[in-house]
């Protein structure tokens, strides 16, 4: 199982999760890897093109991209590709999220993301707050 971080997270914030998923893997024994889409991509790679890709590896997404669940194509997209999303929400439309703002929602939260992406059933979508708290969405 892999999760990739899309575009707009910070590229060096997958080989971190990664460095402390792969222990945790091999503990757990659930394969579960963290992947920078853009490595796997290249970066500005269409919607249309990533997500089709991402479904067939049975794949999650971890995104700032608030759109991706608002416009309804892309939604009928996610759910025809069997897509796994989590979206890293700031407070408002119009402030940002630091680095380390998502280093703390995605530590808070990743036992869970790490559960979710492995047993639940796709397509999902959650809404990951400030806190850390999920909230599924679709």
């Amino acid at each position: 199982m892999i999760i990739f971080t899309d575009e707009n997270i910070p590229p060096h914030l997958a080989p971190g999760f990664q460095m402390i998923q792969g222990p945790e893997s091999l503990k757990t024994g659930i394969p579960l890897e963290v992947k920078h889409l853009p490595d796997h991509f290249g970066y500005g790679t269409k919607d249309i093109d990533w997500i089709p890709e991402i479904g067939r590896l049975k794949a999650c997404v971890i995104t700032r991209d608030t759109n991706l669940s608002r416009r309804k194509h892309e939604i009928e997209l996610l759910e025809k590709h069997k897509l796994g999303v989590f979206f890293l929400r700031a407070k408002g439309k119009k402030s940002g999220l630091s680095v380390w703002q998502m280093v703390e929602m995605l530590a808070r939260s990743w036992p869970e993301i790490a559960k979710l992406a492995v047993e639940e059933n796709r397509p999902f979508g959650y809404e990951i707050d400030l806190k850390g708290k999920l909230k599924k969405i679709f």
